[in-house]
């Protein structure tokens, strides 16, 4: 009986699921991440550039929820590989989690690699960054994917009316945002370190957020590793990707096998939909305020999602994408 109400949830999340099509233009996607704690950050950020480079995605801002001092220098020497050196950076500059990476790859990529940007003071306000991009977006057309800790959008459902818009931060949302797509969560109950880390603004968030919003948990990536081919690549050379996937695999035996892919998998999603990578379940995410999350299986509007591709299958994918590299600038 279980595994039929879970197949029946299933096909329900597939039909309604629309955006798992191929989509006839390129996705309009903020991206926010607490780059830094982690790096698996740095291969979603690739993937997120390689997309990009194939015309299924235009980056309109990469921003950061957590104040770590090499935040905005890290996401900026990334952009800046990737040819993209003016899409705009945020940093959060209310009280929020400050985390640098355990195993200084982020240190030695603001240092090694160039960048127009090497402190967070160079960067722009978050908040300011989420309502000016926003308001210059034609309605119903932004995906924005965090695969950190949900601060930043907390500020912004809560935000009053100013000069860059007459819209609340909520009103705003409204209009101009198509969906959400987060890391976080574990499924169908649990508790995972995005949710935990703020669970006040995570809670805020998922009471509030008007649109869709789709979750890939934490049992989604952990079992997809990846990184393995980037760094065993010896075609690959001065790549600020493949050094953060290099000097950090080696210090964990957990990633003997490679990096679990959490941060991979949401952007993946966020621009290509869910395809035959996964199927979803609808529902409802309810966070607790200590940060565990449950599942109302009743609601409506949000959607967990489910491992459909075999993993070995996912892993190539992903490695494949992460291991693409910078589009020669046409003269």
């Amino acid at each position: 009986m279980k595994q039929l109400l879970l197949a029946s949830l299933l096909l329900l999340g597939s039909s309604f699921f629309v955006f798992g099509q191929k989509n006839s233009t390129a996705v309009n996607l903020i991206f926010d991440s607490d780059i830094g704690p982690d790096y698996d950050d740095v291969g979603a950020m690739a993937l997120m550039h390689a997309l990009a480079d194939s015309g299924q995605v235009k980056i309109l801002a990469t921003i950061a929820c957590n104040q770590s001092k090499y935040i905005a220098g890290v996401m900026d020497v990334i952009n800046t590989y990737f040819k993209r050196p003016n899409i705009p950076v945020g940093v959060v500059h209310t009280k929020a989690v400050n985390m640098v990476s355990w195993q200084k790859w982020d240190s030695v990529l603001v240092a090694k690699y160039p960048s127009r940007i090497k402190s967070n003071a160079q960067a722009e306000n978050a908040l300011t960054l989420y309502r000016r991009i926003l308001a210059q977006q034609p309605d119903a057309s932004v995906t924005i994917t965090t695969v950190g800790f949900l601060s930043n959008l907390a500020d912004l459902l809560q935000s009053k009316p100013d000069k860059i818009s007459p819209l609340s931060g909520l009103d705003l949302v409204k209009r101009k945002v198509i969906r959400l797509v987060t890391m976080g969560g574990r499924f169908p109950n649990g508790s995972e370190y995005n949710i935990q880390c703020d669970p006040i603004s995570a809670k805020y968030v998922f009471e509030n957020w008007p649109t869709e919003v789709i979750f890939s948990g934490w049992e989604i990536g952990n079992p997809i590793h990846t990184g393995l081919p980037l760094i065993q690549n010896e075609s690959i050379k001065n790549s600020p990707v493949k050094e953060a996937f290099a000097i950090s695999i080696p210090k964990a035996k957990e990633d003997a096998g490679g990096r679990m892919s959490w941060d991979e998998t949401a952007v993946l999603v966020a621009i290509q939909g869910i395809r035959n990578y996964f199927e979803v379940v609808e529902g409802r995410f309810i966070c607790r305020e200590w940060g565990s999350n449950q599942w109302d299986s009743k609601g409506k509007g949000h959607f967990y999602l489910v491992q459909k591709m075999p993993i070995p299958e996912m892993e190539k994918v992903l490695n494949t994408l992460m291991m693409h590299q910078p589009q020669t600038l046409k003269k």
